[in-house]
């Protein structure tokens, strides 16, 4: 009898040793399992599926948006975190906001390795419900109706914001600029940069001296007249951010816009002077 007890506890010594072993191998090859995370191009995501964009068309994205170590950037779907550490690498302060929890920690590795931790940081967030406020350069790849869902938020930004998309547009908000890198220059899909700057609003109604000058916005396009004793002239200008150029009646118009005021040069021939405005 005491020596089927003996069995029947090295029995079950045997089984919890095997459990154990069994659940300790589970726990191990799990924790291989997420360090060796590996995103796969076309998994899907949130809103969009992730597709890499090549380094040569994130050189041109910064290129086109003028990063500088001045700038504070922000990467809506950050992915892997290329366009990020490409930032911080040219000293701006920049960061990733990311759906997917794998592919931020994989961001924050690829950042370690680049050596620029201190500089490129990584959200999980959804992109719709982030504070951009503090942003000056915005990046994203995304879809163009993505692009159009964001595009109130992203008007709303401080003038002179810049935006640069992978690809997609912003729908009948025009782009300022864009570039292409091809095939040769190491591109060979998704290989357009488009370039915007959120203009600074100016539509409504204005007192320029003695004449009103009435102004229609589309984005970074603006229309209108000056009216000056009963005459009217039409006014065609653009903006870039703050500044604001426009032409009525022969002369030229070249001012910054600070809220409520416009400020600048006006250029008649070779002559030329101060003026401002103010709104009504």
């Amino acid at each position: 009898m005491k020596a089927f007890n003996v069995l029947r506890r090295v029995a079950l010594v045997l089984v919890l040793a095997t459990i154990t072993g069994a659940v300790m191998a589970q726990a191990q090859n799990s924790a291989q399992a997420e360090q060796k995370f590996e995103p796969q191009v076309g998994q899907a995501g949130k809103d969009v599926i992730w597709v890499p964009t090549s380094q040569a068309l994130v050189d041109a994205m910064m290129k086109i948006g003028r990063v500088t170590a001045k700038d504070v950037l922000f990467d809506l779907g950050s992915g892997d975190g290329r366009t990020v550490i490409t930032a911080a690498k040219l000293g701006a302060r920049a960061t990733g906001v990311e759906y997917n929890p794998k592919m931020v920690e994989l961001s924050r590795q690829n950042a370690e390795k680049a050596g620029v931790s201190s500089r490129a940081t990584f959200t999980n967030a959804d992109l719709f419900e982030t504070d951009l406020s503090q942003a000056n350069v915005i990046t994203m790849f995304l879809l163009s109706s993505i692009n159009l869902k964001l595009r109130p938020k992203i008007l709303d930004m401080k003038p002179g914001t810049r935006i640069v998309s992978n690809t997609f547009t912003m729908d009948d908000w025009k782009e300022d600029e864009s570039v292409s890198v091809s095939a040769q220059d190491g591109c060979s899909s998704y290989c357009v940069a488009y370039f915007w700057v959120v203009p600074a609003k100016v539509g409504g109604n204005w007192r320029l001296g003695q004449s009103d000058l009435a102004l229609k916005q589309e984005f970074q396009m603006v229309s209108g007249t000056l009216s000056t004793n009963g005459k009217d002239v039409a006014v065609s200008g653009r903006l870039r951010g703050e500044r604001f150029t426009f032409a009525a009646g022969g002369v030229q118009y070249d001012a910054i816009v600070n809220g409520s005021t416009l400020t600048g040069t006006r250029k008649a021939g070779t002559s030329s002077s101060a003026f401002s405005a103010s709104r009504k």
